[in-house]
């Protein structure tokens, strides 16, 4: 059987675009794997789209354990990363016993974000045996300090910066690394740039594979929809229709 990194590199060299959506629990994560998802991200929007917080900063490791643990039980064929959450991996030594404990509850790989500032972080991930997925451009987690999710590259040192980041976490042994709100041009660079496959959200079509939260996706948080993202359903609509038809036919005496 094909090692799953070779496949992805695979996938990049014959122009096979790669295709990861998030799961943080059993039935989501089996039925992402069942449609024929190459990746699934038990993501730290979790905190977000499940647990009600304003922004990542407040998820735990003990909380992306769990939700790792659940989707874990639902994963076959697809290659499942966990994210490790904030102030998870300030060190080297943290970062692989983060790892670790990841590995633990079923991830096949990890991701963090961070380029050249987290080069340590990731080195020690890769030395300890433990694929590494990378994570640059916009950062959720420094979305506090940025005042907001804004987009990365559009001045050239900015654009430079990316690009050594890029190379960086290849040279560190990522397998791939995703690039989050980056000018689409930037991100045709950096493709073309490195060997690793890159993986975008909201970022242009040029990347080798697409990353989306699947809530976004399915129209099932309707309260925020990123501008990038084009919804295939309307789930929470059909939640609030569901929910009010037995509503109905509950206080009219109907049988359920």
């Amino acid at each position: 059987m094909l090692d799953p990194i070779d496949k992805f590199r695979g996938m990049k060299w014959r122009g096979e675009k790669i295709t990861a959506l998030t799961a943080y629990d059993y039935p989501t994560a089996r039925l992402l794997d069942e449609s024929g998802i190459d990746i699934i991200l038990v993501g730290d929007s979790v905190g977000m789209v499940v647990l009600g917080y304003q922004d990542t900063t407040r998820v735990t490791l003990e909380e992306m354990l769990h939700h790792t643990r659940a989707a874990a039980r639902g994963v076959k064929q697809a290659f499942l990363v966990a994210d490790m959450p904030i102030h998870s991996y300030d060190t080297p030594a943290q970062a692989v016993e983060t790892a670790r404990q990841f590995v633990d509850v079923g991830a096949q790989a990890v991701k963090l974000e961070g380029g050249v500032s987290h080069i340590q972080q990731i080195e020690a991930i890769t030395r300890a045996g433990i694929p590494f997925m990378a994570h640059i451009g916009m950062l959720p987690q420094h979305v506090r300090e940025e005042g907001g999710y804004k987009v990365k590259g559009r001045i050239q040192s900015e654009a430079e910066a990316l690009i050594a980041d890029a190379r960086a976490v290849e040279k560190a042994g990522a397998f791939s690394v995703v690039l989050e709100i980056v000018v689409p041009d930037i991100a045709k660079q950096i493709t073309n740039a490195i060997g690793i496959p890159t993986i975008g959200i909201g970022s242009g079509e040029h990347c080798d594979g697409q990353i989306l939260v699947t809530h976004d996706l399915i129209g099932l948080f309707p309260w925020f929809t990123p501008k990038f993202v084009s919804p295939e359903a309307r789930v929470a609509d059909e939640i609030r229709r569901a929910a009010r038809a037995f509503i109905e036919r509950t206080r009219a005496g109907g049988r359920i």
